[in-house]
């Protein structure tokens, strides 16, 4: 999202008495004189009532009032800004309709970006900016991902209370529209708990598991067993049904389900897509140990009638996960490769393996084409010495 920066081709004191004469023009409780106690206390005065405009004037009006509201604002030294600044986001978030939610998105990213870098405001304009954005449906214009988010804070890290804060923010404004990355957004603040409060994480850890298991482009789900607020969560039903999502087959969800059928639509899960995921990971994992497969297996492992085994596959391939070719006429499924569900000290040892090979593999080509460069140069020498 962009904006321009602030201008007002007016002195302070002249913004100032224009803006009061505006608002007392429309009805609020303001007087059209300047305070004698300076401009910080006209701002305060201003921002109290700043929210008249939004009953009947027009949104570029509206926007040309607010740039001139901060323009001012950002004049004001950082150690006497903080209680005006954190007044006029909150004004921001109270636009009766999307229009003017989107002046007031405006609005707050122009003041976000007129902060100077450093100023630790920036987190709470931004905090208020993620929710304006959220009423406007525009949250993917201003954050865009996790590394973005750090960048705009990197000549002044909030606290890690604050981020958490944020986290929470963005997953709540993200969980209906884009589960990946609400979900992304969901470890990185299960992340920046420690050991020693990781046990003070449990909501946030249920969270960050329910918006896994029902993104559907989410299927490598063993790093969230890692995390400290998941490992407090050993025991519960949560952490069952995680375990399951990781490592075990289809008929596993199936037995849970049948056993915690309320707890499992108590977190919002839908059963049929939790069914359709727990398919896509059992045929993952027998991908992983059987190059070749039966109509017959699949029905039997995937629960599924034969004629829905090919278009199941069909499904699979979209996702890119596995790469297979169906066989029609002897109702099998070749498997070229698959992605592993789980990556801990066997698959890295495998692939330490599978480089070990490529590498003496290598070997062998150049130790081989060496003695063939050896052979045709002896040879090109004998040939000389005959003529």
């Amino acid at each position: 999202m962009t904006s321009h920066p602030v201008f007002i081709d007016l002195s302070l004191d002249e913004q100032v008495q224009e803006l009061r004469k505006y608002f007392k023009k429309l009805g609020a409780e303001i007087s059209s004189e300047k305070s004698n106690k300076g401009v910080e206390d006209d701002l305060h005065k201003i921002i109290g009532v700043c929210e008249v405009c939004f009953k009947d004037g027009e949104p570029a009006q509206i926007d040309g009032i607010l740039n001139s509201i901060v323009s001012i604002m950002i004049t004001i030294p950082l150690d006497r800004g903080e209680n005006i600044v954190l007044a006029y986001c909150e004004k921001m978030t109270k636009a009766p309709n999307q229009p003017l939610a989107k002046v007031c998105l405006q609005s707050l990213w122009r003041l976000f970006n007129n902060l100077d870098t450093a100023s630790p405001l920036r987190y709470h304009v931004y905090y208020h900016l993620v929710q304006v954005a959220k009423q406007c449906d525009q949250v993917l214009e201003v954050f865009t991902g996790v590394d973005q988010l750090k960048s705009q804070f990197a000549n002044c890290p909030p606290s890690s209370e604050q981020m958490q804060k944020l986290y929470r923010l963005l997953h709540d404004v993200t969980k209906d529209t884009n589960l990946e990355l609400s979900s992304k957004v969901m470890i990185e603040l299960l992340g920046t708990y420690t050991a020693d409060n990781a046990c003070v994480a449990r909501e946030d850890a249920m969270k960050c598991i329910v918006t896994a298991l029902a993104d559907p482009n989410t299927f490598l789900l063993d790093p969230l067993l890692s995390l400290k607020p998941v490992r407090f969560l050993e025991g519960d039903l949560i952490h069952d049904l995680l375990s399951i999502f990781v490592s075990d087959k289809l008929p596993s969800y199936v037995q849970f389900y049948e056993d915690h059928k309320e707890f499992v639509n108590s977190q919002g899960l839908n059963h049929e897509q939790n069914m359709k995921k727990m398919r896509l990971l059992t045929f993952m994992q027998l991908a992983e140990s059987y190059p070749e497969m039966t109509f017959d297996t699949l029905t039997k492992e995937l629960q599924i009638n034969e004629d829905e085994v090919e278009p199941f596959v069909i499904e699979v391939l979209k996702t890119k996960l596995v790469r297979a070719r169906l066989d029609q006429a002897n109702r099998k499924v070749h498997i070229s490769s698959t992605m592993h569900r789980t990556f801990g000290a066997p698959q890295w040892e495998q692939l330490r393996d599978l480089l070990q090979a490529w590498k003496e593999n290598l070997s062998s080509v150049r130790e081989g084409l060496t003695n063939v460069s050896s052979a045709q140069l002896d040879l090109a020498r004998s040939q000389k010495l005959i003529h």
